[in-house]
């Protein structure tokens, strides 16, 4: 049978139009199995990514820990921007879940600490909240020595993450009743105790210049003039300082120092400055800690209580950044610093810790 011609055109279209719908059924299939182990790809990379060296690579919290974002905070009045680095928004709510992961991992490292061992730290709060938790996943065990000053949400929070809290009196350093030196004399008395020490132990500086400072001068794409923030036990501006003054000696590093504090006499005059109180946590000190390293500071900023915690207030309700009583102290003492940076580019202002631990502040000093 001949097949007429309009037939004939009509099946070669219909078997044209087959053989391409299956050719394309064909193409979107290769292509679905390539986005596919894109995915898996991408979905690996996230999951075992580490931002700090020598961690397990467990899908846990710990991962998480680090890569905090760069700000710009907007409703400054300033003739120059102020960035955040908004270290509050570490998973324990603070920068020094660095330094818990980072010390940690150096002594199971070095084969000092085991699980079922117990660790100690001398703490304003924030290293022990983080060790809490480091202890949690790891299992280890945990006690925290305090001063009296620090807060009762901080002491309430370790004791509901499981650590053992020793309060001691606000003795000047040296004090046998100084609470480094109570964590030392437990640490030495108990078996299988080790003393994490994060005012001495050169963890601390070292992840803060491969990590900390590497992810500020990233964010900022190097347009870097100036980094500020305060000094507890030193760790944060001196490995900050570090790294960013390999990059650029011409960046400034402005130490926020509470008026009362002894530091900002030693940066700016060379020697300790007079001694008095102050009631803002975690920053400050009589003495310089083991692990600062003063020469990498180019100059200090003194800002009093009550500049302090107004910008703190500022922070909270008119940037939305829950933020606790230091990081005022840091971004005043950047305003403060912008005349004397001469260098083009972002100035850094570190936010150091949540509110989340300082509702009793917030009743009595903030408001």
């Amino acid at each position: 049978m001949v097949t007429s011609k309009p037939e004939y055109h009509e099946k070669m279209n219909i078997h044209t139009k087959t053989k391409t719908i299956k050719k394309q059924k064909i193409k979107l299939h290769h292509v679905t199995l390539l986005s596919l182990q894109t995915c898996q790809k991408t979905s690996q990379s996230l999951t075992t990514r580490s931002y700090l060296p020598g961690l397990n690579q467990m899908h846990n919290i710990l991962s998480h820990i680090g890569n905090t974002p760069l700000i710009p905070l907007n409703n400054l009045q300033n003739e120059r921007p102020i960035y955040a680095k908004c270290e509050f928004l570490n998973p324990f709510g603070s920068v020094k879940d660095r330094i818990a992961l980072a010390i940690v991992d150096k002594a199971e490292r070095d084969g000092l600490i085991k699980p079922g061992d117990t660790l100690i730290e001398a703490t304003a709060g924030n290293t022990g909240i983080g060790l809490a938790m480091v202890a949690a996943i790891r299992g280890y065990k945990l006690i925290c020595v305090m001063p009296e000053k620090m807060s009762k949400e901080k002491r309430q929070k370790l004791r509901r993450l499981g650590a053992e809290v020793v309060i001691t009196e606000n003795a000047p350093p040296g004090d046998p009743k100084h609470f480094q030196e109570v964590a030392r004399r437990i640490a030495t008395s108990r078996k299988r105790c080790f003393w994490t020490n994060q005012f001495a132990n050169q963890a601390n500086p070292y992840i803060h210049e491969n990590t900390t400072g590497k992810e500020i001068w990233e964010q900022s794409k190097g347009n870097l003039a100036a980094f500020v923030t305060g000094v507890g036990t030193g760790g944060t501006i001196t490995g900050v300082a570090r790294y960013l003054k390999k990059k650029n000696p011409n960046i400034a590093i402005v130490l926020a120092d509470p008026v009362g504090s002894r530091l900002a006499g030693l940066i700016n005059h060379g020697e300790l400055g007079q001694d008095g109180s102050y009631r803002v946590e975690g920053i400050g000190s009589s003495v310089v800690p083991a692990v600062f390293d003063p020469n990498l500071v180019d100059f200090a900023v003194s800002v009093s209580d009550e500049e302090g915690f107004a910008m703190t207030k500022h922070l909270v309700q008119k940037e939305a950044m829950l933020v606790g009583g230091s990081s005022g102290f840091s971004v005043v003492a950047a305003i403060k610093a912008i005349p004397r940076i001469t260098e083009p580019g972002m100035i850094v202002a570190l936010l150091q810790d949540s509110w989340d631990r300082y509702d009793s502040l917030w009743e009595t000093a903030i408001q």
